[in-house]
């Protein structure tokens, strides 16, 4: 094993992170049922050792991208099923999540967008992205493990007081004048991996519920990726779908979206938000 492998050494996130994307560019390059190169020529081409690999496909199989077959090798998996969970005409709204949040930091580090991100991002693969790991925590307990990827243009002399501390639309907003106003967001079922249940304090394969989120400003420009981790035996998401015409009601308390941290998206007379929710069948 590497030594930045160990749990808690610097690096380590980043690079499983790294193999993560690199094997996602690959199935999304490639149809159902193609087959993707075997663990020795992926850990030979990304530098890493099999465990590494290994913990990153075996999290690709768990949430239904990959396919293992034995004596075979590994190949795409079959599309998802997708249902819409929205109300034709009226946007989805979801319950405030209680409790006190805060954060903490993982990983910070400025990097190359790749094409994966830099195709989501609307950049090109050699412009600088923010990426950003961070544990969140619900009065003091882990709950939440987030990946964000942010336009480094857009950010210039950004901190890690604001990523541990406050609201980070805020500090977007304030500090940055980035003025976030939509959220594409897809979520499914999953189950944790080793390093992640270390994290979140859980048994190793507990289930859980993967977002994944891209957020626009106010011109409609992309302005950061997120793919979070939330723990299932402590979260659950309740839909409130608009039927009918219903009179004036007041506004609901400000407070956390599932898989959107507090911020603009709290604020309904500024933001429009989509939720697209994956459910295999």
């Amino acid at each position: 094993m590497d030594a930045d492998e160990k749990r808690g050494a610097p690096g380590a996130v980043l690079k499983r992170e790294r193999v993560r994307e690199h094997i996602l560019e690959l199935v999304e390059a490639r149809s159902p049922g193609d087959p993707i190169p075997s663990e020795r020529t992926l850990c030979a081409h990304l530098g890493v050792s099999r465990p590494t690999l290994r913990t990153a496909v075996d999290e690709l199989v768990t949430a239904g991208l990959l396919v293992r077959e034995h004596g075979r090798g590994m190949f795409v998996a079959p599309e998802k099923i997708t249902q819409e969970l929205v109300s034709p005409g009226h946007a989805l709204a979801v319950t405030q999540a209680a409790g006190t949040w805060s954060s903490r930091l993982l990983e910070f580090t400025t990097m190359p967008a790749g094409a994966r991100v830099g195709r989501k991002l609307r950049l090109s693969p050699a412009a600088g992205i923010v990426y950003v790991a961070r544990l969140r925590l619900v009065d003091g307990a882990p709950m939440a493990i987030e990946h964000l990827h942010i336009r480094a243009d857009l950010v210039p002399g950004l901190t890690s007081e604001e990523l541990e501390s406050g609201d980070l639309y805020e500090h977007l907003r304030e500090h940055h004048a980035v003025h976030v106003r939509e959220a594409v967001q897809a979520i499914e079922p999953t189950v944790v991996t080793r390093a992640e249940a270390e994290l979140l304090g859980v048994p190793e394969l507990s289930p859980a519920l993967l977002f994944e989120r891209l957020t626009s400003d106010a011109d409609g420009r992309p302005v950061e990726y997120v793919h979070s981790l939330y723990r299932g035996d402590r979260y659950r998401i309740v839909s409130r779908l608009t039927l009918g015409p219903a009179a004036n009601l007041p506004d609901p308390p400000a407070g956390h979206h599932p898989g959107i941290p507090p911020g603009d998206f709290a604020h309904r007379d500024t933001v429009a938000s989509s939720t697209r929710g994956d459910v295999q069948a």
